[in-house]
């Protein structure tokens, strides 16, 4: 269940739907131009996440809002962003290292020929 639950979530679409839908309920058109996919795209990510109950759906005469059906998801969201930001931190302090590194054998090398 977990993996299903994890392979639901691993659409850039369907996470940025999530994002926008943990800020407030979105109807469908408010959501079109913030997703930036077609209409019938935007359709099936919604529907996948409503069948995994990750959404609900509620009509207003010819317009349908969307929101998350548990205040849970925004958290997991959060964290998410925040493991990731750690990891990409780490990235580039390793790539600074990696780049000092670099400079200190090139300098070496340079006295090495004089």
């Amino acid at each position: 269940m977990k993996a299903d639950f994890f392979k639901t979530l691993g659409h850039p679409a369907r996470i940025r739907i999530l994002e926008l839908l943990s800020e407030r309920e979105h109807a469908v058109s408010e959501m079109l131009p913030e997703v930036g996919i077609e209409p019938a795209n935007l359709s099936q990510q919604l529907s996948i996440l409503r069948r995994a109950g990750l959404v609900a759906a509620r009509r207003e005469g010819l317009s349908v809002s969307y929101a998350l059906t548990s205040p849970r998801i925004a958290d997991l969201l959060t964290t998410a962003r925040t493991i990731l930001t750690g990891m990409v931190a780490g990235q580039a302090e390793m790539l600074v290292d990696d780049a000092a590194a670099a400079e200190s054998i090139a300098a070496t090398a340079m006295v090495a020929e004089q």
